[in-house]
């Protein structure tokens, strides 16, 4: 490791995972940050098992043996993942104009953290450009010959902003009825399908049925215009599914588990700031909705097992 420190603030959110907390906090120690944020949730009540692993991830800061000034803004009582993210932002926000942003589960190539401090600095006066993501979910498909794509899709696994786009967020959400009774989601999609999707899971958010904080962010980034870098290979590693994960309980999800690649540089920046509609496109088919054939497949697949068990 040469002696260079990271001059980008970073936060770390953590909770009660100290395995996958250890893998990420490795990754930022390469980097080694002059700035670290780390966001806690507290356990819930009358868990003494969550506890301990709330203790043992916060434990692991001792780890931070590099010269940085580290902040820690912990609470006590569980406030749910809407209201421990939010809440925990707005503090780093109130010190800082830019970061990246790691929950702990989201394990980063080194690469993503100068990938982002490029672009931090590139479009830090650009307000159509409201986020930085890590991930790539193309799967090798539509390819871009730059080194980052603009898409409406601001993925969280992984990922960097400034305040002058944090500003814009809205946990209420309250200008989703405009919105929604306007049809202005017809401007993002051409599938009904695709737009009822999302307007179903923006209402969600928006009647608090979900505690979800990433769909009033990306609704706040559609409201104002905005998009999202995204790099044209994989940053992140999300190594999230599982027992103690906030989504997929008990399951490993295969659109999340892509392998972390190294971004080369100097990175080759797109000519213009248009949105890739035909990547966001494949994104909206294999990443946030089934494809309309997979329940038959599935179907299939269960005909062909039974067939194979009775026969074979």
């Amino acid at each position: 490791m040469d002696n260079s420190y990271l001059d980008v603030p970073v936060v770390l959110i953590i909770f009660k995972r100290p395995a996958t907390t250890k893998a990420v906090l490795d990754q930022i120690a390469r980097v080694r940050p002059r700035q670290l944020f780390i966001v806690g949730d507290g356990p819930h009540p009358d868990s003494p098992e969550e506890a301990q692993r709330v203790e043992e991830a916060r434990a692991l800061l001792q780890r931070v043996d590099w010269n940085c000034d580290l902040k820690t803004n912990f609470s006590e009582k569980n406030l749910g993942l809407k209201r421990r993210i939010v809440s925990g932002l707005n503090w780093v926000f109130e010190q800082v104009d830019h970061l990246i942003v790691l929950e702990d589960d989201c394990v980063p190539d080194p690469s993503f953290f100068s990938y982002c401090r490029e672009l931090l600095e590139k479009y830090d006066n650009e307000p159509r450009i409201m986020s930085i993501g890590g991930v790539n979910y193309q799967f090798g498909r539509n390819q871009t010959p730059y080194s980052y794509y603009f898409s409406i899709f601001n993925h969280v696994s992984g990922w960097a902003s400034w305040r002058r786009a944090w500003a814009s967020f809205d946990p209420k959400m309250s200008l989703w009825p405009y919105v929604r009774d306007q049809g202005m989601l017809d401007s993002y999609f051409s599938r009904r399908r695709d737009v009822r999707y999302w307007a179903k899971r923006m209402q969600a958010a928006y009647d608090e049925k979900i505690d979800a904080w990433d769909y009033c962010w990306t609704f706040a980034c559609w409201a104002n215009s905005g998009l999202t870098a995204l790099p044209a290979v994989n940053l992140i590693n999300n190594i999230g599914s599982g027992l103690d994960a906030s989504y997929s309980h008990g399951r490993r999800n295969p659109r999340l588990h892509i392998p972390a690649q190294e971004m080369s540089f100097p990175l080759s920046h797109p000519p213009t700031i248009m949105r890739h509609a035909r990547a966001d496109q494949f994104s909206q088919e294999r990443y946030f909705q089934e494809h309309r054939l997979a329940p038959l497949k599935r179907e299939l697949k269960k005909l062909l097992g039974r067939y194979w068990m009775r026969f074979c």
